[in-house]
């Protein structure tokens, strides 16, 4: 998965009052498919990534799973684009990509308004759209909107989500001091939601997201390896960290730690 390095406001554990009623039990189909997207999106399977979106198709009408279904489509679809940076992808076809995870992030919210990563994925995936958009101010100007109101209904329902916090901080440590931000602040934000994510409890439902842990600690270290004091100690013990976590992830162990050794 490419890290928020790329653009600034990338990207990304709040429950709805729905997810209550949603099995706990899912089809061993549909958690056997969320669990290979998430392998796919850390080994950088782009092509695994389209193909696992497209297998989870069926079971997306599911009145039960349905939002949770179309949350992973999306997932599947955000996380190729994501990926497609690392390989120098037409960005063309990283809109396209992109633009297909928002379809199935509104769908997901539709079937269930309450869905706060729904809205944390989407407004991440319209910071994407805002970077590839970079000649186009007016539709800029269009998606901030979008992206802010979004990230304020998701603040205001689920202020503790790690994906939430890890999609902020990278719009805060890139933001200047006059519009709230800066790099101490986003670092402050990342080490925050690591502290909530290793802290969160887990539902029992491999179709609720509670990813967020190896990615906070993806980002510490980006973000100490690139902040204008670099802290190259820090940058790899994080990069360890998250390795710990997922040793086969592409970006941490093929691009970014290899920087990190460059820089020191």
């Amino acid at each position: 998965m490419k890290t928020l390095s790329t653009f600034p406001i990338l990207v990304l554990l709040g429950i709805s009052a729905e997810a209550a009623q949603v099995s706990a039990n899912p089809s061993p189909s549909a958690a056997a498919i969320v669990a290979k997207i998430q392998r796919a999106d850390y080994e950088g399977d782009r092509a695994g990534l389209e193909r696992l979106y497209a297998e989870l198709a069926p079971l997306a009408g599911s009145k039960e799973t349905g939002s949770r279904i179309r949350y992973w489509r999306g997932f599947a679809m955000w996380r190729r684009a994501l990926n497609g940076f690392n390989d120098s992808i037409d960005p063309k076809e990283l809109e396209q990509d992109t633009m297909q995870a928002v379809a199935e992030f509104k769908e997901a919210l539709a079937l269930d308004p309450a869905f706060v990563d729904a809205k944390v994925a989407e407004a991440s995936c319209l910071g994407t759209l805002m970077f590839l958009s970079q000649s186009n101010l007016p539709r800029i100007r269009e998606l901030a909107g979008q992206y802010r109101q979004l990230m304020t209904e998701a603040k205001a329902a689920a202020p503790d989500n790690p994906r939430l916090l890890w999609v902020d901080g990278a719009n805060r440590f890139y933001q200047p001091p006059e519009r709230g931000g800066s790099q101490t602040e986003g670092l402050a934000i990342y080490a925050r939601g690591l502290a909530l994510a290793r802290a969160q409890s887990k539902s029992g439902n491999p179709l609720e997201p509670s990813w967020g842990e190896p990615e906070l600690l993806m980002n510490l270290a980006w973000s100490n390896l690139h902040k204008a004091a670099p802290d190259i100690p820090a940058a790899k013990q994080y990069a360890e960290s998250a390795l710990q976590l997922v040793p086969y992830w592409h970006y941490v162990r093929d691009i970014l730690v290899p920087q990190i050794q460059n820089a020191k």
